[in-house]
């Protein structure tokens, strides 16, 4: 079986393709500058090299033993030039290539004509494509458009704006036509390039079902969240001037966005079909890809323990780190006490004993809710001290449990949203003490819902905060 090394691990499409190399077993080196942001991501069957590509040494210690290398990096949120810096760092990947006898490298780069006036970004990725060639292993590179999926930078502009806006100025870049695939789609043009049998130094252009523009994507994302957004054709608004208005409207995004928006003057669709002569790969549609895209978010988020989730987001907001479209706000407290009492005291909320902090401002937002047309908290709780999923808790619905570990409520109030509140028990330590987390997350339901977590977010922080506090006491107290 080959050995593989897998750059780009920490990202989105590396960290995904990780997962899958792992699931099959395939001997892996992650190669990474940031150690620490994987360990607890890898199998047995990993190791992790800690360095950088900008110096050859590291990759020359990492590339030892192996036969194909993965080559999913650029610099393009650098600070500096970050032309040159994916230069240097792509000759260093094929010079130490060359040295350790790889047999084979694998690139994901960018889809643009190379007969047209291609952005700063479409260059730099097709002449990182040429240096890798020189390394003398068989170099396969893909080219691909929009990437659809949860977590990639395209698809989150998109996203960010249709949210955000109710209305969107369409300049004439957004109508230039592009052929989007589905993050699962590429993922299996990466896996099927391991052992794929073809011709030395291959470029395979690939894409989804259909040919649409950025405009399209954000009509069919509004219409599956259930967004109505006015759309406004103009004349005249360059790449530029529209990347520095980007840079207001999604300041997270603000560095590489604008580079990307620079870029999208470009068409991005298929024009050699040879990618299905050797892979056996039919990707789907924007519709379905977009679709799915939501559905598994949530399924993955679900599964994804909140701590692990925001200590590799990295990406931090007022009010609360921003996963994906979804905001999360987590404190946690340790106290000398055990799970099952920390745990009785948190499956006791509500109902006649209430909240343990603010009282008064759970009934006044279950007054206002009832006005509404919500549940109010007029629903209580079925047993003083024990719950069970799918139980109801005032406005709030037991969506999982598990006994003195953690609990997840899922609210039922009216909020332009979705909202969750969830508890987590550590075990006890040597030295006799727990952790309690408690973790809020909302999923905005547009700029209502963005406008609704913001204002509220100091009443929220002061409420939840002092809940937490009392949790604590209690658990305290009860193991005294």
């Amino acid at each position: 079986m080959n050995k593989v090394l897998l750059t780009g691990a920490t990202g989105y499409i590396g960290g995904r393709l990780l997962r899958r190399f792992q699931e099959k077993s395939i001997p892996l080196v992650c190669f990474t500058r940031r150690v620490e942001a994987l360990r607890h991501k890898v199998s047995s069957g990993t190791t992790l090299a800690e360095g950088d590509v900008q110096n050859k040494e590291d990759l020359v210690r990492a590339m030892q033993g192996v036969d194909v290398a993965y080559y999913l990096i650029h610099s393009m949120g650098g600070k500096h030039n970050f032309e040159e810096a994916d230069r240097i760092a792509a000759q260093n990947f094929a010079e130490a290539a060359r040295e350790c006898h790889v047999k084979r490298i694998v690139y994901l780069g960018g889809l643009g004509s190379p007969g047209e006036e291609l952005s700063t970004h479409l260059k730099s990725r097709h002449e990182v494509g040429e240096i890798l060639k020189s390394s003398n292993a068989q170099t396969i590179e893909f080219r691909a458009s929009i990437v659809i999926g949860s977590g990639s930078l395209s698809f989150e502009l998109v996203r960010t704006l249709v949210d955000r806006l109710p209305i969107l100025i369409m300049p004439k870049w957004v109508r230039v036509p592009a052929q989007p695939i589905w993050i699962n789609d590429l993922l299996r043009y990466l896996e099927q390039a391991l052992d794929v049998k073809c011709e030395k130094n291959n470029v395979f252009e690939i894409g989804g079902s259909e040919i649409v523009s950025y405009r399209k994507l954000m009509e069919i994302y509004a219409q599956q969240m259930g967004l109505k957004r006015l759309m406004v054709n103009v004349p005249v608004l360059t790449p530029y001037l529209s990347s520095l208005w980007l840079g207001l409207v999604t300041p997270v995004f603000a560095r590489i966005g604008r580079r990307l928006v620079n870029s999208l003057k470009n068409p991005t669709v298929v024009n050699d079909f040879s990618s299905k002569q050797f892979f056996d790969v039919t990707p789907i549609g924007v519709e379905v890809a977009i679709s799915k895209s939501i559905v598994n978010e949530d399924q993955e988020f679900a599964e994804t323990r909140w701590s692990d989730a925001i200590s590799s987001s990295g990406t931090s907001l007022f009010g609360g780190t921003k996963l994906g479209r979804r905001i999360v706000d987590h404190r946690s407290i340790t106290v000398k006490s055990t799970p099952q009492k920390a745990f009785g005291v948190i499956s006791s909320l509500g109902g006649e004993k209430g909240w343990l902090y603010a009282n008064w401002a759970w009934s006044l937002r279950g007054f206002l809710d009832l006005l509404f047309g919500g549940v109010g908290i007029r629903r209580g709780r079925k047993h003083p001290t024990r719950l069970y999923s799918g139980d109801v808790l005032d406005w709030w619905r037991v969506e999982e449990i598990e006994t003195d570990c953690f609990l997840l409520l899922r609210a039922e109030m009216k909020v332009p949203g979705r909202a969750w509140l969830k508890f987590e028990i550590s075990p006890k330590d040597l030295s006799g003490d727990i952790t309690i987390t408690q973790t809020a997350i909302f999923d905005p339901k547009g700029l209502s819902g963005l406008i609704y977590w913001y204002s509220l977010h100091l009443i929220h922080l002061a409420i939840f905060s002092g809940m937490l506090k009392e949790i604590g006491n209690l658990a305290k107290q009860d193991n005294e």
